[in-house]
């Protein structure tokens, strides 16, 4: 399988285990729970899997984190009417910014 397309199942798994952690009310809400538990499971299998077939640990991590950050950070504010300032907008870019850094790196 390629290697973006693990990591982007890796950040599916991560973005949906944590959205499910909020929805699960500290665990005393079944279904979420199962989705949090099942997530963390296919993102850390998956990105095992990724650094095992030997793609580098700084980079994927960097991939996932932020992606991770934004989706989850996207999600809170659209769904759960979570307050997005400009600092906070800026923030994100700039950790967007060095990943893409960390990638175009990578590349020469």
């Amino acid at each position: 399988m390629p290697p973006y397309l693990l990591l982007a199942i890796a950040i599916v798994g991560e973005v949906a285990a944590t959205t499910a952690l909020k929805l699960s009310e500290n665990f005393s809400k079944l279904v979420p729970s199962i989705v949090v538990v099942a997530g963390y499971v296919v993102a850390f299998g998956v990105l095992g899997k990724l650094l095992k077939d030997g793609f580098p640990v700084g980079v994927a991590y960097a991939i996932w984190a932020a992606a991770g950050i934004a989706a989850v950070a996207a999600i809170g504010a659209v769904f759960f009417a979570e307050p997005v300032n400009w600092t906070m907008a800026g923030g994100l870019l700039l950790v967007i910014g060095g990943v893409v850094m960390l990638e175009l790196g990578r590349a020469h």
